[in-house]
């Protein structure tokens, strides 16, 4: 059985999830994702938060280190991945797709937020490895 989420990581979290308050409130839906991602980034650095944007996923495969293209949308205080979405629905894939960059990188909470909706908390989705 895996062990819990540590409380440092839920608190990191709840801070992403309060900044993507913020930023859906200001903002509402309707733009581009790139849009939304630039100003989550902005949010989580007012906020003393460490995060970086686009990092890089390599994919280690038969002991070769090999760039596939995978990049994360945002990594915040190296523990928790941020993928962005502005669509009409989160589909499977899109979850699919954050569980693929978990494993890649071990690490083991991600979220999935979509900004394109009337109300976030309709557009958040926690994933945990």
């Amino acid at each position: 059985m895996r062990e819990a989420i540590s409380e440092g990581v839920n608190q990191v979290a709840k801070e992403i999830v309060d900044s993507a308050f913020q930023v859906h409130s200001t903002l509402g839906a309707g733009l581009l994702e790139s849009v939304y991602e630039i100003c989550l980034e902005h949010e989580l650095r007012k906020r003393e938060i460490r995060v970086e944007r686009q990092v890089p996923i390599p994919v280690i495969y038969d002991g070769v280190r090999l760039e596939a293209g995978f990049r994360l949308d945002l990594l915040v205080n190296n523990c928790v991945i941020v993928e962005l979405k502005a669509v009409e629905y989160l589909l499977p894939v899109h979850t699919a797709q954050l569980m693929t960059y978990l494993k890649l990188t071990k690490h083991r909470l991600g979220l999935l937020i979509n900004f394109n909706v009337p109300l976030i908390k309709d557009g958040l989705k926690r994933i945990v490895l």
